[in-house]
């Protein structure tokens, strides 16, 4: 049997596990919406000056909380489950069996991928619906893809290669929540940079990908200024990410 559906075979075992699980599948998807909502109704009222223009914040934040959605469904759920299944030992029984462990990761990943592009496409179709946002077409849709698509893969490698900084399934939770609140907020995700943002926070967003990532995100919905820097600093973490799990992934529980 081939790599290739070695693989197909355990996307399909992933994809039950987590539909299985209705709790978590719902908060997964639930928690997007339920910060657009918040965030709109609180602070969606105005305007916000991006770039040179001037947009509405309710279509601000359907931008911003799908790139949100991407990092939760990416980042913060490949850590803190593959922590736990390390933890508990199905890692190291999986690695004990002949699936190949490029199988095993890969259908994490592709399965990761898969929940974020739905939560992008629910995320859009609620701010069509509710608040207007324009929706991508034509060239601008394909840039739209390639970034999600880089971003998501990106913040899997991401979430693999932070595993092996985890000591335990306990405080997966907390250091991955450690890890990328911070970068959410300083990353104008939560609140818009404006004019009065200190020059030190946006000197931290440039480092990192989440901002970037917000960059291409919202190009396709407020109809900013496309940059391909910001696909390739986000395709640069990501490939950072893979060479850190690559060295350092653990397949045993940690002691």
């Amino acid at each position: 049997m081939s790599t290739a559906v070695m693989t197909a075979l355990q996307l399909r075992y992933v994809n039950k596990m987590f539909w299985r699980n209705p709790v978590s599948a719902f908060f997964t998807f639930a928690f997007p919406l339920m910060f657009l909502v918040i965030f709109t109704t609180l602070l969606g009222h105005g305007t916000v000056p991006i770039g040179s223009r001037l947009v509405n914040q309710s279509t601000y934040y359907v931008a911003s909380m799908a790139s949100f959605a991407v990092v939760t469904a990416c980042f913060n759920n490949i850590a803190i489950s593959v922590t736990f299944q390390r933890d508990s030992g199905v890692l190291k029984r999986t690695n004990g069996t002949p699936l190949p462990a490029s199988a095993f990761l890969a259908a994490r990943i592709v399965h990761a991928v898969f929940v974020a592009v739905l939560l992008v496409l629910i995320t859009v179709a609620f701010g069509r619906l509710f608040y207007s946002a324009a929706v991508p077409t034509g060239l601008t849709l394909l840039r739209f893809v390639v970034v999600l698509l880089v971003g998501a893969g990106t913040f899997c490698a991401l979430g693999l290669a932070i595993t092996t900084v985890i000591p335990n399934a306990d405080a997966s939770a907390a250091i991955v929540n450690a890890a990328i609140l911070p970068l959410l907020f300083l990353s104008g995700i939560f609140i818009p940079f404006g004019n009065a943002t200190p020059s030190w926070i946006l000197w931290i967003a440039r480092i990192f990908p989440v901002r970037h990532f917000a960059n291409g995100m919202q190009a396709a919905f407020l109809g900013t200024a496309f940059q391909w820097t910001d696909v390739l600093v986000v395709a640069l973490w990501g490939l950072g990410g893979l060479l850190v799990a690559a060295r350092h992934f653990s397949w045993e529980p940690r002691t």
